[in-house]
């Protein structure tokens, strides 16, 4: 789950992690409000959308008087943010961040995430702050500097410190990176966050560390333990196909590609959507029903797929490991009734009573294609699009 940026802070701040002052505003009159209570002479003022890249798409202004406040405020409420991350359709700006104008001197990085090839937690770091980390990543991997935290141990002292010599912090700078560092680790573990991502990070010219930005994005299956973070869970930044699809405890990420998929297992899901790429289609979506499909969860996969009004095809690829194929057959044949399906579908079964199942599919009346094998699925499908 995502949060904003404003309600990641209000989380670090819990953890004494140092964020910039700064206040929500919903309306104009509030980011004044929010401005005055502040003080000072320069404040910014940031739009408030689940994506990052809002400075390039001019969602983030400075503003040197309360009136550009207002001005900014009125012009980034309502409108249509794009950025790298939200694709061309963007997000609508409906919350403002108005914070401290903050003297700046050096912008750094920092991001927490789980290492799966490693087990571990990992902390990274670079001097190239305020830079897509990716970036980075392809162009100058050796300015990203990483520390593997040890579950029993935590982030330990001697981490903190390495990494805050590798952003070439010294001085008061140095203590207070160090001890944010270590703030930071422990506002991601307590929370069961699945990344904490600070960029930039920002050292003032008095020696100050600071998260100017914040991302936090925390683990599903962790949520009951975090009601009051569950509460920040805002829907109008969610694809409502996602939010529908949750409901049923599938799990449907919505793609730009036409075909649909409807698939048992995530990795069997993602190697799906990789076959119909070769073949050359485009998924429309990444759908997992789960090991134990049957026909209330096919025919509410159906449903969900055929809400996306450009898939012109759907592949269904089941492979009957704990679920018997010839139960998932009649499962997919009782919901494409129920829910009238009109475009081609190819089902692919394959495990424990495939031949029973593909064989019902063949004599059910319907329009289904059986497809023998992954690669005969994929292709079967395209062909399908081009009929």
């Amino acid at each position: 789950m995502k949060i904003h940026e404003y309600q990641a802070k209000e989380i670090l701040r819990q953890f004494k992690v140092a964020v910039p002052t700064g206040k929500v505003a919903f309306s104009a009159d509030e980011a004044v409000a929010a401005a005055e209570e502040i003080g000072g002479s320069v404040w910014v003022v940031k739009a408030q959308i689940h994506a990052g890249g809002r400075g390039k798409g001019g969602g983030v202004r400075l503003a040197r008087s309360l009136d550009e406040v207002r001005q900014h405020a009125q012009g980034m409420l309502g409108m249509r943010l794009v950025t790298h991350q939200t694709g061309p359709e963007g997000r609508t700006v409906k919350r403002l961040l108005v914070e401290q104008g903050i003297n700046i001197a050096r912008e750094l990085y920092v991001g927490i995430t789980l290492d799966r090839a490693r087990s571990r937690n990992v902390v990274m770091v670079s001097t190239e702050g305020g830079v897509e980390i990716e970036k980075v990543a392809a162009e100058a991997p050796e300015k990203i500097v990483k520390e593997a935290v040890d579950p029993a141990l935590g982030l330990m002292p001697y981490q903190a410190r390495s990494l805050a010599f590798a952003l070439n912090l010294s001085g008061d700078a140095f203590k207070n990176g160090v001890g944010f560092l270590t703030a930071l680790y422990r506002a991601y573990l307590s929370t069961d966050a699945s990344l904490a991502e600070i960029n930039p990070l920002v050292v003032t010219a008095e020696g100050a560390v600071l998260a100017l930005d914040a991302k936090m994005n925390f683990d599903d299956n962790a949520l009951f333990r975090h009601p009051d973070i569950l509460a920040l869970r805002d829907l109008d930044e969610e694809e409502p196909l996602e939010i529908e699809a949750s409901k049923y405890n599938l799990n449907y990420i919505k793609l730009d590609g036409n075909v649909g998929c409807m698939v048992n297992g995530a990795g069997l899901a993602m190697s799906t959507m990789d076959i119909i790429k070769l073949a050359g289609g485009q998924p429309a979506n990444f759908l997992d029903v789960g090991g134990g499909a049957n026909a209330e969860t096919v025919r509410h996969g159906f449903e969900i797929i055929l809400s996306d009004p450009n898939v012109r095809a759907i592949l269904v690829n089941i492979f009957g490991g704990i679920v018997r194929c010839d139960r998932v057959a009649q499962g997919i044949i009782e919901a494409a009734k129920d829910v009238k399906v009109s475009l081609p579908i190819v089902v692919r079964l394959e495990g424990t009573n495939a031949a029973e199942g593909g064989k019902l599919l063949e004599e059910s009346g319907m329009s289904f294609t059986v497809a023998h094998g992954f690669r005969d699925a994929a292709v079967k499908v395209v062909a399908a699009l081009q009929a």
